[in-house]
């Protein structure tokens, strides 16, 4: 599970169900949000005057998430047209994996043991 500060809580729920194929659900609070995929939750909260994750440099990723198909989870993405920062690749740590940049500007690895 992870934890993020957005600055536009819906535009980023509506970029992560209508982009990423979350799933997005409500958990009380209205500044909160629970986005889910598969076992990977992310709780999100709207804090509009955070400092920009643009700022936060190399600490602006914060997951790695491992697929079972990760060839189909890429085109699904591409096909979204969502930021790429790493195209699909095996990595000789025996890794398949890619990267993307999300609306909100955080950065996610995800990868597939070969």
């Amino acid at each position: 599970m992870y934890v993020l500060a957005v600055p536009d809580l819906q535009a980023s729920a509506n970029y992560y169900e209508e982009k990423l194929g979350f799933s997005i659900h409500e958990i009380g609070d209205d500044g909160w949000r629970m986005y889910k995929l598969d076992t990977c939750c992310i709780m999100a909260g709207h804090c509009p005057d955070a400092l920009p994750v643009k700022d936060l440099g190399d600490h602006s990723y914060f997951a790695y998430i491992v697929l079972n198909d990760i060839d189909a989870y890429y085109e699904k993405l591409r096909a979204a047209q969502v930021e790429l920062i790493k195209e699909i690749a095996t990595e000789p740590w025996q890794m398949r994996e890619f990267g993307i940049r999300t609306l909100d500007g955080h950065r996610i690895m995800f990868g597939m043991d070969v």
